[in-house]
């Protein structure tokens, strides 16, 4: 059996591999934690060899992070000896799934670690002494934690030690809030992470305006199992149990109003388990005038603080780009992440991680979240992409932990309103071409807004579906995802788009106002009056690993940058729209425009969007 799981892994991987050969060449690369082959790790247990964790019990203070530090002793030290972090603490065959055929033998470990560093991170002299001291940083997931020494390397990993077990306080405790936009205007949702099946605690959020009497919200409760993944490792090494996912709706909230709220459980001894406090700022009634500030970007990822994973040469501007968000967040409103959201690419225990790093941001403004191909993809399953970029989650995590005002949430294409913005958000992992069910939901999207309530209009997707000069759409020669924008420039041309956003490529570009391939206005930085077409906008560079342009600089193409950064736009009033790209390194200003106009140029007539008239008096 041993034999057939690590052929069946192998196998699995190679064709993981077909799937992401054109994703790493374009810079994506490959999931850390996809390089070890648990599946062909060995017990070689030495007498001599150590692991000691410290502190063993966490969160004493009600913390949901803690440092730890680990110190560990090897007879036989190595360059490549490697220290996971596993959790549940007990790892071996034991975790293993039950092996029919008594000939066979089942694989010593069928899970991936959380994370990992190798054993000399800390100690250049490691390969002499055999000593050294790691920490790493530990976020509460539901369960204990241990680490494995290992040695061999990543492919060819063998079990030298095996530390004591730690655990949080609390391991199930209500964790990592989540806020997004309702259904309507007046409603926030707030999702986070537990251990508390409904049949241990009832989940609810209590809140209200700070000082005043706080009501009590029910909530929902979903998780999702092994057999809900649609391959590996998703559905082997890199499964682990998501916990239980809850989500609360705020109903009839006032505008602009500060609300206070924390989450909690009602045990069925009559007890409370609370989170601490949070607070967020209610939406601002549709058309209202008043001070809005938006961030989009997409293909951020999650990083390891610790250092742990590698991530430095997987997902190396995250964290920069995470901490430039939370220095700022007294002046943002509201985030749009479009796209590629974890990487986590089937191990699944990288969604608590990423829900941990953007908590401050998601538990204080609506976090957004747009679905891309490291979410959705794999063979067969209903996406438009046959890739295995997705890793076997074809979509269940990131439609579960995350709430979406959509129809369907399998189905990732929503509208929502904020003020004097309408947003329509498209599903580039599902059909967009005319005639498709999401081509019917863009076009009323688009189609539905008021455009004297709320003048700024804005598309946003994963994959360019307009225009982009990355090097790989360069040599296809279409500039473009193919078959992108033919059906849907008409559209935004239609019903006079401002801005469409677009991840997947990671790097920066703004285009002219375009149609048809066509710039359609001179200007580049003060736009007024009729615009006369959409600005694309590339703003892929959320984290993830850069991508290559094209040598040809298209004559559309304003500006470009190889670097990490987001956008944000302020709406001042109905006439008056700011646009500005930051780099995540220092949180500075490296372009912008400004959109002046009054409702009169939105109705005028331009090319591809006349309404009919007639000479009837």
């Amino acid at each position: 059996m041993e034999e057939r799981f690590a052929l069946c892994v192998l196998l699995c991987c190679v064709a993981a591999n077909v799937g992401f050969s054109w994703a790493h060449v374009n810079g994506f690369g490959d999931q850390p934690l996809s390089k070890i082959a648990i599946h062909k790790a060995i017990a070689a247990f030495h007498d001599s060899a150590s692991i000691r964790a410290h502190p063993v019990l966490l969160g004493l203070k009600g913390e949901d992070t803690q440092w730890v530090t680990v110190s560990l002793v090897s007879p036989h030290p190595s360059a490549d000896d490697w220290l996971g972090v596993f959790s549940p603490a007990k790892f071996n065959s034991s975790s293993c799934p039950p092996v029919n055929d008594p000939k066979e033998q089942a694989p010593y470990i069928c899970s991936a670690p959380i994370k990992y560093k190798y054993a000399n991170e800390s100690n250049s002299d490691y390969t002499k002494t055999g000593k050294a001291t790691l920490n790493f940083r530990l976020i509460n997931q539901r369960s204990d934690f241990s680490f494995g020494l290992f040695s061999g390397g990543l492919s060819n990993p063998k079990l030298v030690a095996v530390s004591n077990s730690i655990s949080f306080a609390n391991p199930k405790a209500p964790l990592y809030p989540r806020l997004a936009q309702g259904k309507s205007w007046d409603e926030m949702t707030v999702t986070w992470t537990s251990g508390y099946d409904i049949s241990e605690a009832a989940p609810f959020v209590e809140w209200g305006l700070k000082g005043d009497l706080q009501m009590h919200s029910p909530a929902g409760t979903l998780t999702f199992f092994q057999n809900d993944m649609c391959g590996s490792p998703a559905r082997t090494v890199g499964w682990r149990d998501p916990g239980f996912i809850h989500t609360s709706f705020l109903k009839n909230l006032w505008p602009n109003t500060v609300y206070t709220y924390r989450i909690g459980h009602l045990l069925h001894n009559g007890s409370y388990v609370w989170s601490k406090i949070y607070s967020f700022r209610a939406s601002p009634y549709p058309g209202q005038d008043s001070l809005q500030r938006v961030v989009i970007f997409g293909d951020m990822g999650k990083a390891e603080r610790d250092g742990s994973n590698e991530y430095s040469n997987y997902q190396p501007g995250s964290l920069n780009t995470t901490d430039q968000l939370i220095r700022d967040l007294s002046n943002i409103d509201i985030v749009f992440h479009i796209g590629d959201i974890t990487y986590a690419n089937g191990y699944i225990s990288q969604w608590d991680q990423f829900t941990a790093q953007v908590e401050p941001i998601a538990s204080t403004v609506p976090y957004m979240i747009g679905s891309g191909n490291h979410e959705r993809d794999w063979p067969n399953s209903g996406s438009f992409y046959d890739t295995t970029d997705s890793g076997g989650e074809c979509g269940v995590p990131a439609e579960t932990m995350f709430y979406v005002p959509a129809e369907n949430r399998a189905k990732f294409w929503y509208s929502t309103d904020y003020g004097m913005f309408h947003f329509c958000i498209a599903d580039t992992e599902h059909d967009w071409r005319e005639g498709s069910e999401q081509y019917r939901f863009i076009e009323q999207c688009l189609a539905s807004v008021d455009r004297r309530k709320q003048p700024w209009l804005i598309f946003a997707a994963h994959r360019v579906l307009g225009y982009s000069s990355d090097y790989w759409y360069g040599q296809e020669g279409s500039f473009e995802e193919p078959m992108g924008r033919e059906s849907l420039q008409r559209l935004w041309q239609k019903y006079k788009v401002d801005i469409a956003f677009f991840g997947h490529v990671h790097n920066y570009e703004r285009t002219c106002p375009i149609y048809q391939n066509q710039c359609v206005n001179t200007e580049k930085y003060h736009y007024t009056g009729t615009v006369n077409g959409t600005i694309h906008v590339v703003v892929g560079g959320g984290g993830s690993h850069l991508s290559d342009f094209s040598e040809v600089t298209p004559n559309w193409s304003l500006y470009r940058d190889y670097d990490w950064g987001f956008v944000k736009l302020t709406a001042f009033n109905h006439s008056s729209l700011l646009f500005e790209y930051k780099k995540s390194r220092d949180g500075k200003v490296y372009d912008s425009f400004t959109i002046s106009r009054d409702y009169r140029d939105v109705l005028a007539c331009v090319h591809g969007s006349c309404e009919a008239t007639t000479l009837a008096s």
